[in-house]
């Protein structure tokens, strides 16, 4: 096995002492830096190249934590004037993963930057920390590296704000099989759209 295998194997650990030890040293150094703030290299490597980081110029490492728990919904005065069905205002259960909401947070600040993916490496009660891989569109070394430069394409600009990233699509409802039918034909909203439009063909 070669080192980065063994590094695999022992983040599958987690409940292991050493793991725990790492994790509960690592949260703490985390929750005193900001929190968005660029890394200097990959805290995990073998999952970073995994998801297609590679140690090289025109690669970026973003830390970057989110708070737990459930959504609070934004209303003036906590108040829903609506239906009693709608007047939950704290329980309310987020559609998209924390994971998702932090990559977002790293494309906002990054504007110039592409989102690559991401990966978890730690919580504690309070937060969730994740690391976001971004690559830089403009840099020679990026748009000449054909397993790459796909990125470069002005349609892959904010990929992480329209859920094109993993962690983005998997609450958008995509998948094969049974419960599935609902994103079939791109998206739920034109799936619904194909079934409420009525086409009367003619024959010409």
């Amino acid at each position: 096995m070669g080192a980065y295998k063994y590094i695999q194997e022992l983040h599958k650990k987690k409940q292991s002492d050493v793991m725990r030890f790492i994790q509960r040293m690592r949260t703490w150094q985390l929750r005193q830096l900001p929190a968005v703030h660029r890394a200097p290299r990959p805290t995990r490597p073998e999952k970073a190249r995994r998801l297609g980081y590679k140690a090289k110029q025109g690669f970026v490492v973003y830390r970057v934590r989110v708070r737990r728990g459930n959504r609070k919904r934004p209303l003036s005065k906590g108040t829903v004037y609506g239906k009693p069905k709608n007047q939950g205002i704290n329980e309310i259960k987020p559609s998209r993963k924390l994971k998702s909401v932090a990559e977002e947070r790293v494309g906002r600040r990054c504007g110039a930057l592409r989102v690559l993916n991401s990966y978890w490496v730690g919580q504690d009660s309070t937060y969730k920390f994740f690391e976001v891989l971004l690559a830089d569109p403009a840099h020679k070394t990026i748009r000449r590296d054909p397993s790459i430069n796909w990125i470069c394409n002005s349609v892959m600009k904010h990929r992480e704000l329209r859920g094109l990233t993993s962690a983005g699509k998997s609450s958008r409802g995509f998948g094969k099989g049974h419960g599935y039918s609902k994103t079939i034909g791109s998206s739920r909203r034109a799936n619904w759209k194909r079934r409420q439009l009525l086409q009367l063909h003619r024959k010409r």
